[in-house]
């Protein structure tokens, strides 16, 4: 299969700091990816570089086999990057249905649109029964259903998420997971950044296991499932 996303030999500073140190990775279109760490490894600076939030002195973005490396954040959405941040990050005070609403508001589709919005509240029938309801009312897994069906509302190439699993009650883990598969299911490829790393290689097709902005480890879901040398990974690390 073709990347759809490569990192290629990335440094990272955050001012006279380096936060990431030669990272290449790639991600296949069709699949899911999870790029695994601890605390301080390095892995949501990596998502903030995909989109284009922090440029690294080093290396190459390539979307699609384009350096995006200088595209702003703007560009990278109307390739077809779509975000679900850490936290959901909903406009709390507006409806479910108004969340949803401005996930395609760089669409002029409308038609597609409304057919996009109806495929969204099938995948994700709580979302439905939510509509009218305030989002900053609702609990941490029906916002982070809410997120990923703002996210869907753009028709991305590529969905990004960030520690979709963070927060969540055991339950709702094992419903995001699931939903998550279902989207790459329907053709959607997802590239996770996440620390629960059990809960990300159940449904990942490839992972990488990042360390003190160091990719230590790469592989299959189940090479990596299987290493032990996946927990060390876990242990320590300076990096942001």
């Amino acid at each position: 299969m073709a990347a759809i996303l490569e990192l290629r030999g990335v440094d990272t500073f955050y001012g006279p700091v380096q936060v990431h140190f030669g990272v290449s990775l790639t991600v296949r279109e069709g699949e899911i990816t999870c790029l695994l760490g601890g605390n301080a490894s390095g892995k949501s600076t990596a998502m903030k570089v995909i989109l284009g939030l922090v440029r690294p002195r080093g290396g190459q973005v390539l979307l699609g086999g384009e350096d995006a490396t200088r595209w702003p954040t703007p560009r990278r959405i109307r390739w077809g990057l779509g975000s679900v941040p850490e936290a959901r990050r909903l406009f709390p005070h507006m409806t479910v249905r108004e969340n949803l609403l401005m996930g395609a508001y760089a669409r002029t589709d409308r038609e597609q649109v409304r057919a996009d919005y109806e495929m969204v509240l099938e995948l994700f029938p709580r979302v439905r029964e939510r509509l009218s309801q305030v989002a900053g009312t609702l609990s941490g897994g029906e916002q982070q259903m809410v997120a990923m069906a703002r996210a869907l509302m753009g028709r991305p190439r590529l969905l990004c998420m960030d520690e979709p699993t963070m927060g969540l009650s055991p339950l709702w883990v094992d419903r995001v997971l699931e939903l998550i598969r279902q989207v790459n299911a329907r053709g959607t490829t997802v590239f996770m950044v996440e620390q629960n790393a059990r809960a990300a290689l159940q449904i990942a097709h490839r992972g990488y296991v990042l360390q003190n902005g160091v990719v230590r480890l790469e592989g299959t879901a189940a090479e990596l499932a299987g290493n032990p040398l996946v927990e060390q990974a876990y242990l320590g690390g300076r990096s942001a």
